[in-house]
């Protein structure tokens, strides 16, 4: 598919996703397969205030082109100031995050609020090209509830304001991650959207993937829980060969992970605390895996937790099991 002026290799989109989509993933995600990572939602606001934790957030990889930013925001003019801030960044392409259910969000008029006011949407997206030419996507839900399904409605208005493609989580707002994605919205999207359609929403596997695009016609799928400590799914999409890793095979893209995530992040105490959700995402379907991540857990020392993670993943064997059971608690993790 085509956004803008780039042409994206495949249809296989890593999610943004609050704190996973980091530059060190991003990078991990597009040399296994992925031909675009955007990034986590960016606060507009915080770009203009200079913080420097959000500008942290568009540090970015001489390999990431086009560089895909998500913003946040409640009004239009934060958002294309924003916007401007990113492109001084390097920002090739602006998401307009309105799906994110979060109420620290919503509250401000941002993420899903947006899906009751096409309208401010539409005006953001009109804001942004004026400011800054560059090609706008948005992601949005399927409606704010089930009574207010309207994306049908937010594709149109969003697309005479020059958007170019549209990305649904086939969710509502209400529904945040539970339930079922409904793909039947997608496909129904596909048929009445002017833009291209990015589907998003249950596709834990790679086969999960390939079957969204036969059964929707959409023309991307952004792949968000599924590949959460399984970059092998973009290679598995990509090279009809591949399969996922053994546990020595894991720990040598989560020993690289890890260091490239405490290289990004600077601070050893808050980087090993951080990486831990990754560690429960990566040892998912390896014996022995409630245990070591009970054990790293307590771990802060940087030797010692590559020491305990290099044995676990170096003698771990394989278990079959449903790879949706691992997330416990991904709400945080997703917007």
């Amino acid at each position: 598919m085509r956004i803008g002026p780039y042409l994206l290799k495949n249809p296989w989109i890593l999610a943004p996703m609050a704190g996973v989509s980091e530059m060190p993933y991003r990078v991990i995600a597009r040399e296994m397969g992925a031909s675009a990572a955007p990034t986590e939602l960016v606060s507009a606001k915080g770009l203009l205030f200079g913080q420097e934790r959000t500008r942290r957030y568009l540090t970015r990889a001489d390999s990431e082109t086009p560089f895909w930013v998500q913003l946040f925001g409640g009004d239009p003019e934060t958002m294309a100031r924003g916007a401007a801030a990113a492109v001084e960044q390097g920002a090739d392409i602006i998401d307009i995050n309105m799906g994110c259910p979060v109420k620290k969000v919503t509250r401000t008029g941002a993420g899903s609020a947006l899906l009751c006011d096409p309208a401010r949407g539409a005006a953001m997206v009109e804001g942004i090209i004026a400011r800054t030419g560059l090609p706008v996507t948005v992601k949005i839900r399927s409606g704010w509830d089930d009574d207010s399904r309207n994306y049908v409605e937010l594709a149109k208005a969003l697309g005479a304001a020059g958007a170019s493609a549209i990305a649904m989580h086939a969710r509502t707002r209400e529904q945040g991650y539970r339930g079922e994605a409904n793909w039947a919205h997608i496909k129904e999207l596909v048929v009445n959207s002017p833009i291209p359609v990015i589907g998003n929403g249950d596709v834990w596997s790679a086969s999960d993937a390939r079957r969204m695009v036969q059964e929707t016609g959409c023309a991307g799928v952004m792949i968000g829980r599924g590949a959460l400590g399984n970059p092998w799914i973009f290679e598995e999409l990509t090279l009809p060969t591949a399969g996922g890793a053994l546990g020595h095979e894991r720990w040598k893209m989560v020993e690289r992970h890890f260091n490239a995530h405490l290289e990004f992040l600077g601070e050893e105490l808050r980087a090993v605390r951080r990486f831990r959700p990754f560690f429960q995402w990566y040892s998912h379907g390896l014996r022995a895996a409630d245990s070591f991540c009970h054990k790293i857990n307590r771990i802060d020392d940087v030797g010692e937790v590559l020491g305990e993670a290099r044995a676990f993943f170096c003698g771990a064997e394989i278990e079959d099991c449903d790879r949706r059971t691992a997330f416990y608690d991904t709400k945080k993790a997703l917007g």
